[in-house]
């Protein structure tokens, strides 16, 4: 018996070192929102810095339809949705030529509710040789890597009509066993785990928190946090944050006071990030920051469990990233607009701030850190890279502009290899800069 636990505990340390060596060479995969930590994290590497449709593009591939999903990616394969001819699909990309591999028909299509997005907005998420996809039809698939069904539910055929105003943004996450999805709307609202093999549901748990009218409704992402070295999920939207355990679903903590005047519109779309024991929760429509301790809170400490909390700088709709007790939020408000903030995630502290080139142009998609640069993508799919991150004041050192201008870029960069993939209106871009 001793033997068989040594033999785990060097298997567990092996596996920790080849992430950490596939982390430090910029080779990790990127298999969910935000990344395979859920912080909008690359890793160290030699991303490209400068590049323009003529230079530096290593592809680019039209994508059929209409979706703004941010890619994800493992080996030599991306995926995002799309939906096209009234149905929902799922789209895989050879990552080294570009090529669509193959697209699978998921469902009816029934976004097209914003501007900015349809019913395709949720990303991909990628666990072995399995997808998940999820739309706002209520279809959830789990599909093999070549492309095959195995399995599929409609959470509104089982659970309810959805009820949100707009496009559904809220994608669905990982934990061990679950693939999990968040439903926070005006009306029957919960997160409810499905085995990832099965796609039987695990546990559902209710999540009715009383927020009025649209600040009832949320688009934002439940991430994966650990707290006192125990799985759990963070979940913020209808004016709490809430933490489950990712085994049972149960509700071990809970803070509300997000809106405390009650404004009918609160809803949320940016999603929390979690630095360590911290949680960083934008919410007003971009105009506070609210950071919480997670131990405190399931400690039942209430308000006290909050850090820090700023009204004097936020973030709409990009989630923030965060590494190394920092956290890098843009602003997306009439008066923040290319605004870029780098606070202490301990103090709530401004370490640094900056202003992009002025636009008129907004800020859908969420800063990605790779090496020791910040990207940011406008709503023109024009890039902007700030470092270098480790100085004491960053700059602007690069603009980077793509023919696929056209309103609305809203998908986030991520890292493929040393390569950055942006994902346009019309298009998916492989860079290099090379």
């Amino acid at each position: 018996m001793l033997r068989i636990r040594i033999r785990r505990s060097l298997l567990a340390t092996l596996v920790a070192v080849v992430a950490m060596a596939s982390i430090t060479n910029g080779q990790e995969s990127w298999t969910q929102w935000r990344g395979s930590d859920q912080t909008g994290v690359a890793g160290e590497g030699q991303f490209p810095v400068s590049w323009n449709e003529e230079t530096g593009i290593d592809w680019k591939t039209a994508v059929p339809g209409k979706g703004s999903s941010t890619p994800v990616a493992a080996g030599s394969r991306a995926y995002v949705t799309s939906g096209m001819d009234e149905k929902n699909h799922l789209i895989a990309l050879d990552t080294q030529s570009g090529k669509i591999l193959w697209q699978t028909d998921l469902g009816p299509d029934r976004g097209n509710k914003h501007k900015k997005g349809g019913g395709s907005n949720p990303s991909p998420v990628i666990d072995g040789d399995r997808v998940y996809a999820y739309f706002r039809s209520g279809d959830l698939a789990c599909v093999s890597t070549g492309g095959k069904i195995l399995w599929q539910t409609n959470l509104q055929d089982r659970f309810g009509e959805d009820t949100l105003w707009w496009d559904l943004g809220s994608s669905p996450m990982l934990t061990e066993s679950a693939v999990v999805v968040a439903v926070m709307q005006t009306g029957p609202s919960y997160l409810v785990a499905f085995d990832k093999t099965t796609g039987d549901v695990i546990w559902k748990e209710d999540r009715m928190l009383g927020a009025p009218e649209e600040a009832a409704q949320s688009y934002s992402t439940p991430i994966a946090v650990s707290i006192d070295n125990h799985p759990a999920i963070a979940v913020m939207g209808a004016d709490h944050l809430t933490l489950h355990d990712a085994a049972t679903g149960k509700t071990i903590g809970k803070l509300g006071g997000f809106n405390p005047t009650e404004h009918k519109y609160f809803r949320s779309i940016s999603s929390p990030v979690a630095e360590g024991n911290i949680v960083v929760c934008p919410y007003s429509r971009g105009e506070t920051v609210t950071a919480v301790r997670m131990d405190a809170l399931v400690a039942g400490k209430g308000k006290e469990a909050i850090a820090w909390f700023r009204d004097d700088l936020g973030s709409d709709v990009p989630t923030p990233a965060a590494l190394n007790g920092r956290v890098y939020l843009v602003g997306d408000g009439k008066t923040s607009r290319g605004k870029v903030w780098c606070l202490d995630v301990n103090s709530g502290a401004t370490l640094w701030s900056l202003d992009l080139p002025k636009s008129r142009i907004s800020y859908s998609s969420s800063p990605l850190i790779a090496g020791d640069h910040l990207y940011i993508t406008g709503e023109d799919a024009t890039t902007h890279v700030v470092g270098p991150l480790g100085s004491e004041s960053p700059k602007v050192v690069a603009t980077n502009p793509l023919s696929d201008d056209e309103p609305f870029t809203v998908a986030s960069p991520v890292p493929d290899g040393d390569a950055m993939m942006i994902r346009s209106k019309s298009n998916v871009y492989r860079i290099t800069g090379k």
